[in-house]
């Protein structure tokens, strides 16, 4: 890290609903690029404060057309490079090209087991330069989120477990078919820990998984590629300590062991390009997380109500909500703590329902332990990186959003035994309907 960090903050107004979020030690409003895909961005909201701090510009990306895996883009949609680290204050997805050293976060779901519309269950997205997608827990809600980014469905084929909490793993299934549909003719890798028996580690949820959704995925295969239906498992040890778990593309991503509800929990650290990210999982304070997340450039780490609030919003007892907060999850004083100790270039905190009295709550606790540069996630909060600046904006989606526009690999991947009703049900058709006749076969 060559310089300080030079963090932006922005806000916007989603519909109603505010969207006033981030909380940063040091940050600048940043000027809207020019790009003509993209509504003006909204203005920062009042009182929003800009520290001062001397200016940098992050590396300049490369044309599109020279960078490694360039995405297939939505019909009508064209990307362009930020120009001298010129951010929109808001981000529009398939307008931005992202530069060859640069890292993009998005915060797909922060919420908790039980999910509200603007708070899915825990999922990150992280995107590299080299043209590389990644998956960090893919709880229950996220994936509405990741369609509204229409992404390119071909390259969201790694998805790394944390734990087999429905909040981390609900979604697995949904993407794995959905992403089939949309794009992914090749096997979907997931990347989990074992537990502390067979039956509750990462192979075993997939296998009952399997079975689980048998008849769906028997009526898809043949109408979609081959491929695409097929589930490879990386189990790993969840005792592991810092152990690769994945390397290719000069990504590596390494995990060690979290302290949750029971053994087989895990955080894991992604390092590319002389850039590092930490994703924590569900955990309490920990000696391998102080140990192997230093030098993050964006440490994330869970962040639960303290006890009262918590009690108060869920209608719990104290005890209850005591023994969640501090003793299988971790409350903000000791989140502070834990990124006073590390000194990430910024902080991220998440694992919460952020309305306006749970984020008083939690930020009145982190910042007794932690002054640095902070950002308490929601939905579709977006994290640019590189080695000079970390920019924090909120994504604008549509709700409405058709999924993204499949490649020509996708059309032209094998499809075989397609499948058909019984003869005896096919008997019950209806006369009174004949349907148009089938194209030509390509």
């Amino acid at each position: 890290m060559t310089n300080p960090a030079h963090v932006f903050a922005h806000a916007l107004l989603a519909g109603a609903l505010s969207m006033s979020i981030v909380s940063l030690i040091a940050c600048d409003l940043a000027q809207p690029a020019n790009d003509a895909q993209a509504p003006e961005p909204a203005q920062a909201p009042a009182g929003h404060v800009a520290a001062e701090a001397e200016p940098t510009t992050p590396t300049a990306a490369k044309p599109e057309s020279t960078r490694a895996g360039r995405d297939n883009l939505p019909r009508g949609r064209s990307a362009s490079p930020i120009v001298d680290g010129q951010y929109p204050t808001s981000y529009f997805p398939n307008t931005e090209i992202l530069g060859a050293d640069e890292m993009r976060i998005t915060a797909l779901g922060t919420g908790m087991p039980n999910q509200t519309k603007a708070a899915a269950s825990i999922s990150y997205l992280v995107e590299l330069g080299n043209g590389d997608k990644f998956l960090f827990d893919v709880g229950s809600g996220s994936l509405a989120n990741l369609f509204s980014l229409r992404p390119d469905f071909s390259k969201i084929d790694k998805v790394f477990a944390s734990h087999l909490h429905v909040d981390h793993v609900g979604d697995f299934m949904p993407l794995h078919i959905a992403s089939w549909l949309s794009g992914r003719y090749t096997p979907i890798h997931l990347y989990g820990p074992t537990g502390s028996r067979q039956e509750l580690g990462t192979a075993a949820f997939v296998d009952g998984m399997r079975k689980g959704y048998a008849w769906d995925l028997e009526t898809r295969t043949g109408a979609l590629p081959d491929e695409g239906a097929q589930i490879e498992v990386h189990e790993f040890d969840y005792g592991q300590q810092n152990e690769v778990v994945y390397e290719a593309n000069g990504v590596t991503v390494r995990s060690w062991p979290a302290i949750h509800s029971l053994d087989g929990s895990v955080s894991f650290s992604l390092e590319w390009n002389g850039l590092k990210y930490v994703f924590g999982g569900d955990t309490y304070p920990n000696k391998w997380y102080m140990q192997f997340a230093t030098d993050a450039d964006v440490a994330s780490h869970e962040c639960m109500l303290p006890p009262e609030a918590m009690a108060e919003y869920f209608g719990w007892d104290l005890y209850q909500a005591t023994y969640v907060s501090t003793r299988i999850h971790t409350e903000p004083q000791a989140f502070g703590k834990v990124m006073s100790a590390l000194q990430p270039r910024l902080a991220v905190g998440y694992h919460s329902v952020q309305s306006p009295e749970n984020n008083a709550a939690i930020m009145d606790g982190v910042r007794k332990t932690y002054t640095g540069p902070l950002a308490l996630a929601r939905d579709l909060m977006v994290i640019n990186v590189t080695k000079d600046d970390i920019v924090v904006r909120m994504a604008v989606v549509d709700e409405y959003v058709l999924p993204p526009d499949v490649s020509q690999a996708y059309k032209d991947a094998e499809r075989t035994n397609e499948k058909s009703p019984s003869e005896e049900t096919l008997k019950g058709k209806w006369k009174g309907y004949v349907p148009p006749p089938m194209s030509k076969k390509k």
